[in-house]
């Protein structure tokens, strides 16, 4: 085997690392709403932090549920309501799945691709640490890509 295939076969991107890894990167912030203010409220939330989806929580900060740019559109405009006197409880995602701190990439994204979850809440000792959105968990895989491409470059030309 030639230095530059030896060097090949370790380029692997280790998408077995736990989700707090994606979390470094983008970090914990999480945008919540209850579930008693407007979906015009909800949307308004979204559109000014450019963001697709807002984490419901109760006065306690307990997940309650999530709402999407995709709620809006399909159970808001698609039904003719009102999003002012619509509440974000009548149009919120209940049965949300989350995943742990220690949960590995490959089984977000994996989940994430057979459900068709856009997003997830990560959730440690039951408080709410960070929200994964699959652009999140695409924009950590390219970043390893990127950092595998400049090590070996670094290594080839150590080399030749």
């Amino acid at each position: 085997m030639t230095a530059v295939e030896a060097i090949l076969t370790e380029a692997v991107i280790d998408i077995d690392q736990p989700v707090c890894a994606a979390l470094e990167g983008k970090g914990h912030a999480v945008h919540t709403i209850t579930p008693d203010e407007s979906v015009h409220r909800a949307i308004t939330r979204m559109s000014e932090e450019s963001i697709g989806c807002l984490v419901v929580v109760n006065q306690q900060g307990q997940l309650m549920g999530l709402i999407s740019e995709r709620d809006y559109c399909r159970k808001v405009i698609l039904m003719g309501r009102n999003s002012h006197g619509t509440r974000v409880r009548d149009i919120m995602v209940t049965s949300v799945i989350t995943v742990g701190l220690d949960a590995s990439l490959r089984d977000v994204m994996q989940m994430m691709t057979e459900q068709c979850l856009r997003h997830v809440p990560v959730v440690h000792q039951g408080a709410i640490v960070g929200l994964l959105s699959m652009g999140d968990v695409m924009k950590w895989v390219v970043g390893e890509q990127r950092q595998t491409i400049r090590e070996l470059r670094s290594q080839l030309s150590l080399r030749i």
